[in-house]
């Protein structure tokens, strides 16, 4: 262990940050974030594994400012993170930073507006907007850096998910920051966190239930607000929760890199590297998704014509996501096989696809028979900085055709346009009829100049579902 305590240097410069580090690019950016995390907690609070953890905070009711979504009722910030964060992560849609191999967006921005709901009713000075950007950004950065010292790709291999810790992490110092903390209590916070992280690949290999993964974001939420929240009522964590003998790289990395906790500091770089979903599947598959889309002319080849299917990318594919008869709407959005049958019968941006009566379509499983994957040394070498897949189709005919994609729409290499964002909005949102994408534009707009998390909240929550829980008088 060096001298140099890089956990505390990097809780400095996190709390260190003030309005002028945030360009207009980061404001455009950190806009995006936003607005893709809306559309995609709205429609996921649907799901049943996020009206679980709904039901789980319910008894809670009343006795915080956090509001739920799909509910008409607010509770403290860390049950209503857990189940906002879970309802963002619960359809495979949510943003991606490459490098840490993890889904920062959901866990961050609901820790963000819980517990900037939560001050706005306890501080006598609430949260600027400002200030709930900058901790979004802190949450992305530590997320990110911390992934990237420890060696994401690896870590996943050894049946760790990154997201689950990781962004535990960085929901830490979301919380830190908007409690306004110093320094060296972010960095306690960071400590009391490092015992509370986990989350297991295990469910990559159960066909019947793996939705224990949704649950992550939410975990992670849940455990940075509380151990944040911990060290403001003065029970702190150790120091170097980071960086120490027994810290996150020594605990999670095989060949860790301290430096890149540090390395380049300076305004938010994270919130620039992440992709953007436009597909609802493991995010490993996008880049073979749009290599499917060019050897089949844009999913119009008449699928009998297909013989086989072959695709090469990272070696992970080959060992977590070859699952032929996935029993679960979360199995077969983390099958290779199920993601490409789906994709050619139902389109890649589908939710349908993976429908439970899916599950067991014949036509399905035909398809996912003729899809095999193997390891390519190039794609293997490029990841985790690019997300990259080949495809080789073979036609009945005896013609082969053949793409490879090394960074798929969404990626910072390929962004998603605003039409793109505005209609994954409405794709998964269409029984929405109180809020449009203009509606959630001027409502993010509203939350940076007003800071008022909790109206926030409240645009995502129909008015029926609202005026249904409301309390009595």
């Amino acid at each position: 262990m060096s001298g140099r305590d890089r956990t505390l240097d990097l809780a400095r410069h996190l709390c260190g940050w003030s309005d002028a580090d945030l360009s207009e690019a980061d404001w455009t950016q950190l806009s995006r974030l936003l607005f893709d995390h809306a559309a995609v907690a709205l429609r996921g609070a649907e799901e049943a594994w996020s009206q679980a953890l709904a039901e789980h905070a319910r008894p809670t009711a009343g006795s915080g400012a956090a509001q739920v979504l799909g509910t008409g009722f607010a509770c403290p910030p860390a049950l209503a993170s857990m189940a906002n964060a879970t309802s963002a992560h619960a359809l495979e849609l949510d943003d991606t930073h490459d490098v840490s191999v993890s889904h920062p967006g959901a866990p961050v921005i609901a820790s963000a507006l819980a517990v900037a709901s939560e001050a706005a009713s306890e501080a006598e000075t609430p949260p600027t907007g400002r200030e709930i950007a900058r901790a979004i950004a802190a949450g992305y950065e530590t997320t990110a850096r911390l992934g990237a010292a420890v060696g994401a790709g690896e870590m996943l291999e050894r049946g760790f998910h990154p997201t689950a810790v990781f962004t535990t992490f960085g929901a830490a110092a979301t919380a830190a920051l908007l409690y306004r903390l110093p320094p060296e209590a972010l960095a306690a916070a960071w400590g009391l966190a490092l015992s509370m992280t986990g989350g297991s690949m295990q469910f990559s290999e159960d066909a019947q239930a793996p939705e224990v993964k949704r649950l992550h974001a939410g975990i992670a939420a849940q455990r940075g607000i509380t151990a944040a929240d911990l060290v403001r009522k003065s029970l702190w964590g150790p120091s170097r929760a980071f960086d120490g003998r027994y810290g996150v790289l020594a605990l999670y990395g095989s060949a860790p890199d301290p430096e890149r906790l540090t390395a380049g500091l300076g305004a938010p770089q994270a919130i620039h590297d992440i992709s953007f979903k436009p597909y609802p599947c493991c995010r490993l598959f996008h880049a073979g998704l749009d290599a499917l889309a060019t050897v089949t002319d844009d999913f119009t080849l008449p699928l009998e014509s297909i013989a086989s299917l072959s695709f090469g990318g990272p070696g992970l594919v080959v060992e977590q996501h070859m699952q032929r008869r996935p029993a679960s709407k979360m199995a077969a959005q983390y099958s290779l096989p199920f993601t490409v049958a789906a994709a050619l019968l139902d389109g890649p941006e589908s939710l349908e696809g993976f429908a439970v009566d899916a599950l067991v379509s014949p036509a399905r499983h035909r398809l996912c028979d003729l899809v095999e994957a193997r390891t390519d040394e190039s794609l293997e070498a490029a990841f985790p900085r690019h997300f990259g897949m080949s495809v080789e189709l073979d036609l009945t005919n005896g013609e082969r055709r053949e793409a490879r994609v090394l960074d798929s729409l969404g990626t910072p290499r390929r962004q998603m346009s605003r039409a793109h964002f505005a209609r994954k909005f409405e794709r998964l949102n269409p029984g929405v009829d109180w809020l449009d994408p203009e509606g959630l534009e001027a409502a993010v707009a509203r939350l940076w100049r007003d800071g008022d998390a909790a109206a926030f909240v409240t645009c995502l929550i129909g008015p029926e579902r609202r005026a249904a829980e409301k309390p009595a008088a």
